[in-house]
């Protein structure tokens, strides 16, 4: 039987691991796949909620994040991506797609600059014609 909780209840739940099956929102304030990783995958961090453990995966989190080289990181990137989805550490059901338009008449429009989070500010846009 599926249980329909308020927000305040589902992350008490989520913290203690007190669910079998449960679907959350997740999301990072930086464009970068270390946070993503270490928050949501790494045996020890708190936002671990489905208590996935692999020290293999640990291992490959640490290697990518002090990798320096973009195309070296960008394959243990991928590495850790295959090794997730095929532990089925916590499936991704789904991703949100944002585009964007704006005309060269658009000024003090900035985009996406540090964050999947301000993207949408529009205080200091301005038309000029």
């Amino acid at each position: 039987e599926l249980e329909q909780i308020d927000t305040t209840v589902w992350y008490t739940k989520i913290q203690r691991k007190d669910y079998q099956v449960g679907m959350n929102l997740t999301g990072v304030g930086v464009d970068d796949p270390d946070v993503n990783f270490y928050e949501n995958f790494y045996s020890t961090s708190d936002r671990n909620y489905t208590a996935y453990k692999n020290p293999e995966v640990d291992k490959l989190i640490e290697q990518q994040s002090a990798e320096a080289d973009v195309e070296k990181r960008k394959k243990i990137v991928w590495d850790i991506e295959r090794k997730l989805a095929d532990d089925v550490a916590r499936p991704i059901l789904g991703y949100n797609v944002y585009n964007t338009c704006w005309t060269p008449q658009m000024k003090g429009l900035v985009l996406q600059t540090n964050s999947i989070y301000n993207g949408w500010r529009f205080e200091d846009v301005w038309l000029d014609r």
